[in-house]
């Protein structure tokens, strides 16, 4: 299992993506560009002692992350998706990917990934913080398939 996060716009939740991946021993893929400047001191102020505990692999496009995980399915997260995270079958190799803060992932990414769930909200309810619903979705893909850290 992996958590990819499609570039993100506030280092305040890439912060918070390091931690809930170190805490769960679970690799974190960044896409860029980010909407911010990547300056891993303030990166780490914001992922507190969290940062030395997690793989962080950083790719400069789309088509790099895409091209490292040709064979691995990509679960899109998405308010326009139709199937419930709950109602989704997870694989312990899935990628659990998230778009960015202010945007989401572009049309053409999202039409080309078969496999989306969204997280049933409350409909006046535009949608929730993107390193909340990281952690939603991916405590129930790790209680799925039985990875949570021993």
């Amino acid at each position: 299992m992996r958590l990819a996060a499609y570039q993100p716009d506030i280092p305040q939740n890439t912060g918070a993506l390091i931690r809930l991946c170190a805490s769960f021993s679970v690799p974190l893929d960044l896409i860029e560009p980010f909407g911010f400047l990547w300056d891993e001191k303030k990166i780490r102020v914001s992922a507190m002692d969290y940062f030395d505990l997690v793989t962080i692999t950083r790719h400069s496009s789309w088509q790099t992350f895409e091209t490292c995980f040709k064979t691995q399915r990509i679960i899109l997260l998405s308010t326009k998706a139709s199937v419930h995270y709950t109602e989704f079958e997870f694989q312990p190799d899935d990628i659990l990917l998230l778009g960015r803060e202010s945007a989401g992932v572009p049309d053409e990414i999202h039409m080309r990934l078969p496999h989306r769930v969204k997280i049933p909200l409350n409909p006046a309810a535009r949608s929730i913080n993107m390193a909340m619903a990281g952690g939603i979705v991916l405590a129930e893909a790790l209680r799925q398939t039985s990875g949570f850290p021993s």
